[in-house]
């Protein structure tokens, strides 16, 4: 076409899969530390940073997202929910740690309307628990 502009020429994009293999293996690794870390720390969740460690590592590091898999805590955590059931020990613990977490902070927040506010959080994640399904064994 006369007068037109030449189209514009493409540069090569510089190689960005090893800086987003190293970010994916360095968010999966965060991940993995604050889940263990949101065990034993109430309203810090454990699942959905386990799941969020698995996708980062199935997407940069095969070896990392066997070990997070195959790991005899963290990996049956992974495991069940990628199957689409939860344990039975896992839920009872799982609501036990909420109440006992939740009714101890209750009793030390001074503020009434705080107290509502965590034990509805623990009425409805319970709620939720315990509508997962089960495993059977």
């Amino acid at each position: 076409m006369p007068g037109a502009a030449p189209p514009e020429r493409r540069r090569p994009r510089p190689d960005t899969g090893a800086a987003v293999r190293a970010l994916l293996v360095a968010l999966g690794v965060v991940s993995t530390g604050m889940a263990v870390v949101g065990a034993f720390v109430p309203l810090l969740p454990t699942v959905p940073l386990l799941l969020l460690a698995a996708a980062c590592f199935a997407r940069s590091s095969e070896t990392l997202h066997r070990r997070l898999l195959e790991h005899p805590r963290l990996g049956p955590l992974v495991r069940a929910y990628r199957d689409g059931t939860v344990p039975r020990r896992a839920k009872v613990t799982a609501i036990a740690a909420i109440w006992a977490s939740i009714l101890a902070s209750a009793l030390v927040v001074p503020l009434p309307w705080v107290r509502v506010l965590l034990i509805a959080v623990a009425a409805a994640v319970t709620v939720y628990l315990v509508r997962l399904p089960t495993r059977a064994r």
